[in-house]
């Protein structure tokens, strides 16, 4: 059969093995598997305790491929920083160090030492899965979860705007930066790569969807992610040396509402199918990104 020509350039080594236990369409299990092929055989996965260490990993058929350190939910940084001190005192390397999280370990209860690893100067990529909430432990809002998004405990809809980690992160004064989106793997895969080659800590923020927790079918986990890139709600660009660049332009704007409307968790915003308030600030949020990053 002819190779799909959607996955021309694509690293494909599965050293992520399917059969893991993800739900179906599940962003994250997909982010993964493209960040491991991308980085190689000769990586060392340090992983904060949430959905990806609780699905990927059970005893005896983890999804893993290479070595694979399950960190604590707050401390998968600190982990990687001490992996990557080892392996300079032991005289040995080079070696791939890739700490990877989801909301609550990189912006909440992980911050401290994300920040403090940046800081530092830690040869280490930190990888943050972004699914806008907690899902592991049942859905519950997180600082990522976006402005309008109904959670567990935001029920009638999130009240604050999603902080902006990337350039949170940039603002550290680290060497690289970047965003990207499972529906585009060649992108991902080469921001991994470049972040990889680049000596000193690195951060690339990936979009990825959760079908259960957003409410929409699991088909739809690739569609979505180009709703939100082409809304302006998730702005992909990279960030090297403090310096914004490589944006991906917007071909044809689309209004947030084509975006809100295929996810459960907006619901709420279309009372008898008309948009409601909250709608239109939504939409303010996504005019602001377009003009802030020139979409």
């Amino acid at each position: 059969m002819e190779k799909s020509k959607y996955l021309e350039g694509v690293e494909k080594k599965d050293l992520f093995a399917h059969g893991h236990r993800a739900c179906g369409g599940c962003g994250q299990a997909l982010a993964a598997r493209l960040v491991a092929d991308a980085a190689g055989e000769n990586t060392i996965a340090c992983v904060a305790t949430g959905c990806l260490e609780v699905f990927s990993s059970p005893y005896p058929d983890p999804a893993w491929r290479i070595p694979f350190l399950h960190s604590l939910f707050e401390n998968a940084a600190a982990v990687a920083s001490g992996v990557e001190a080892a392996y300079k005192a032991l005289g040995k390397g080079p070696v791939n160090i890739i700490a990877q999280g989801g909301d609550g370990s990189t912006a909440d209860i992980g911050f401290q030492s994300i920040s403090g690893m940046f800081e530092r100067g830690h040869n280490v990529l930190y990888v943050c899965y972004d699914n806008e909430a907690y899902m592991n432990t049942g859905v519950q809002r997180s600082s990522f979860t976006p402005y309008g998004a109904r959670t567990t405990t935001t029920p009638m809809g999130n009240r604050t705007r999603k902080k902006n980690m990337p350039m949170i992160a940039a603002d550290h004064g680290i060497p690289y930066v970047a965003t990207a989106t499972v529906d585009d793997f060649r992108d991902l895969q080469k921001k991994v790569q470049k972040a990889l080659a680049i000596e000193g800590p690195k951060y690339v923020h990936i979009l990825a969807p959760c079908p259960l927790g957003w409410g929409h079918h699991g088909e739809l986990t690739v569609e979505v992610c180009r709703l939100a890139k082409d809304t302006g709600l998730f702005p992909i660009y990279e960030i090297v040396d403090g310096k914004i660049t490589n944006v991906r332009k917007i071909p044809v704007k689309v209004p947030v509402e084509e975006y809100l409307k295929v996810q459960g968790r907006f619901k709420h915003l279309f009372k008898r199918g008309v948009p409601s308030e909250e709608v239109a600030e939504i939409q303010e949020i996504a005019n602001q990104n377009i003009e802030r990053f020139n979409l």
